[in-house]
């Protein structure tokens, strides 16, 4: 199957469990590497044929900035979710992290990996 990936999009959103972490949006740190066939898009070298990669992010952006979690899983699950209304998206990896949360880190966050029912 072929990959279609978005690398550290970077997003301003709020996400975490403290108070403090919720008075203000933070760094998030998203990856997204979704599988889908796009042979017939790398024939026809038409858009309309693959899985937009623009159209991907403006979604994952908007929803990371609207929405307020508590959890990086929940989040990662919104995005996979969000991918996967794409029918021609078979199966979604999501890393989800928050740069600097944990002293002494560069970063913590999850990675799911979700299939089409």
């Amino acid at each position: 199957m072929d990959q279609i990936f978005i690398k550290d999009l970077l997003i301003r959103g709020v996400i975490g469990i403290s108070e403090r972490e919720r008075e203000q949006p933070q760094d998030i740190l998203v990856n997204v590497v979704m599988e889908a066939d796009i042979h017939s898009a790398g024939k026809s070298d038409n858009v309309e044929e693959s899985v937009n990669y623009r159209t991907v992010a403006k979604k994952i952006l908007t929803h990371v900035e609207q929405v307020q979690r508590y959890t990086v899983e929940a989040l990662a699950t919104d995005i996979a979710g969000i991918i996967l209304e794409d029918p021609r998206v078979e199966s979604v990896r999501v890393r989800v992290e928050k740069p600097g949360a944990v002293r002494f880190s560069k970063s913590v966050g999850v990675e799911i990996e979700r299939k089409r029912p």
